[in-house]
C-alpha cells in the first residue's frame, strides 16, 4: 500500500543515507522501522498484561510454582509414605 508521510528533513536525509549505505530502499528502511516499533509495542503490551495477571494471581492468594510443587510432594509423601520416583 502506498502512503505519504511528512518527515523532518534531517530525519529523511538520515534514512536516505542509511538506505544508500546498506543498499536498500527508503521504503525498506521505513517498513523495517515500523515493524520493529509494532513488535516492541506488542511486547510491551504483553509484559503489562502478564504483570497485571501476576498481580491479580498474587492478590487472590496464588503461590509460587516452587511452593506449590513442594506442597504437592509433601502431600504425596504423607499419602503414600515415601517420595515419588
Amino acid at each position: 500500500m502506498k502512503v505519504t508521510i511528512d518527515l523532518d528533513a534531517d530525519r529523511y536525509r538520515a534514512v536516505k543515507v542509511e538506505a544508500a549505505r546498506t543498499d536498500r530502499s527508503v521504503r525498506d528502511i521505513v517498513d523495517e522501522a515500523l515493524e520493529a516499533w509494532l513488535d516492541a509495542t506488542e511486547a510491551a503490551e504483553d509484559r503489562a498484561s502478564a504483570d497485571a495477571a501476576l498481580i491479580e494471581y498474587r492478590r487472590d492468594g496464588g503461590m509460587a510454582a516452587e511452593a506449590f510443587f513442594g506442597t504437592l510432594a509433601a502431600e504425596t509423601k504423607a499419602t503414600y509414605g515415601s517420595d515419588p520416583e
